[in-house]
């Protein structure tokens, strides 16, 4: 659904890519309440609302998503379809460069070299498109920035976008009846069918989210930060088919360097996940030697007390390893991090 919907804005026309936003703010809200009353999940607002700090990352997560938001709207409505697939491409690049700068995380050599490749295609694209390529610089950054807030609050990921929503809401409105009293509102003046479609705006933005989500916990992390890639290969791949975009020579070396990056990424992920799993592997089986031999010594209890705690410990270790198997757990983390909003 991500991949598909620069298929959706331009059926909005006339629609100005403010009005869209405005009305995928307000009705994202909508959308996102009736699921939450199907849920039955509103303690996390209470408790959100006792505590000032979060509420303000809240706002700015708002915000920043909003920009995000705006800027791929105007950018797939005035056929730049392809730059702004580039975007999400180089967003885990971003990510990375604000982890070091602004978290202090450390790099392994591979990472490194990602990231220099992915310099020297920000640089060809500027070349090829003559100028930097700001509609991509722009949704990554600011969809990286997004990321890390969303880190900071830590809410689940219908409720991260009913809170932001919120915030949203009375802004957008407000914008929506001062077009209308300007007489350029376009919604409920060219037919039902068009607003309709501007009404489904909150259903295009929440359904993939709902959807990631109920993903997030059935499915290793592994294998849902790779199905992400499937979202601006789509994009990339409508820009060009479908809208017929230009990809002079530049352009597919700058690309080409961009997806070398994101290999060299995945490559090093699914290593290092190996690496980790197999000394998790050894570290159980060396505990569960220990339990063996420590059990006929000590008594049957105390034994069957440690070879108990090797279960657990695996069972842990297997969770850590292949996704969250509940609404909790130390994966927790690691899903809301990975939850894209285009």
């Amino acid at each position: 659904m991500w991949g598909l919907v620069p298929l959706f804005w331009p059926l909005l026309k006339p629609a100005g890519a403010v009005e869209i936003l405005a009305h995928r703010m307000a009705w994202s809200l909508v959308v996102v309440g009736i699921a939450l009353l199907f849920v039955r999940r509103w303690d996390w607002a209470r408790e959100l609302l006792r505590q000032p700090r979060r509420l303000l990352l809240v706002t700015a997560a708002a915000a920043v998503i909003t920009v995000n938001w705006g800027v791929y709207i105007w950018s797939v409505n005035s056929g730049h379809v392809v730059e702004a697939s580039l975007g999400y491409f180089i967003n885990p690049l971003v990510t990375i460069a604000i982890g070091v700068l602004l978290l202090g995380e450390r790099l392994r050599p591979v990472q490194w070299a990602a990231v220099g490749v992915g310099l020297a295609a920000v640089l060809v694209l500027a070349f090829g498109y003559g100028r930097p390529p700001w509609i991509s610089l722009c949704l990554a950054f600011t969809f990286a920035a997004y990321g890390l807030v969303k880190k900071k609050v830590n809410l689940g990921g219908l409720e991260s976008l009913a809170a932001e929503t919120a915030v949203q809401f009375l802004p957008a409105v407000a914008y929506l009846v001062w077009l209308a009293t300007q007489g350029d509102i376009v919604f409920g003046t060219e037919g039902g069918g068009n607003a309709a479609l501007l009404a489904a705006t909150g259903v295009v933005t929440a359904a993939p989210l709902v959807c990631f989500w109920a993903a997030a916990i059935r499915v290793p992390l592994s294998t849902l930060g790779l199905l992400q890639y499937l979202a601006p290969v789509f994009q990339f791949l409508l820009g060009i088919l479908y809208f017929h975009e230009a990809m002079p020579a530049e352009r597919w070396a700058g690309f080409a360097l961009v997806w070398l990056a994101l290999s060299l990424l995945t490559w090093d992920a699914l290593r290092t996940a190996r690496r980790n799993a197999a000394k998790l592997a050894a570290a159980r089986a060396g505990t569960s030697a220990v339990g063996a031999t420590v059990g006929p010594a000590v008594g049957p209890a105390v034994g069957s007390t440690v070879a108990s705690g090797v279960a657990t410990s695996g069972t842990a270790g297997s969770t850590d390893t292949t996704g969250p198997t509940g609404p909790t757990g130390p994966t927790g983390t690691a899903r809301e991090e990975r939850e894209p909003v285009i």
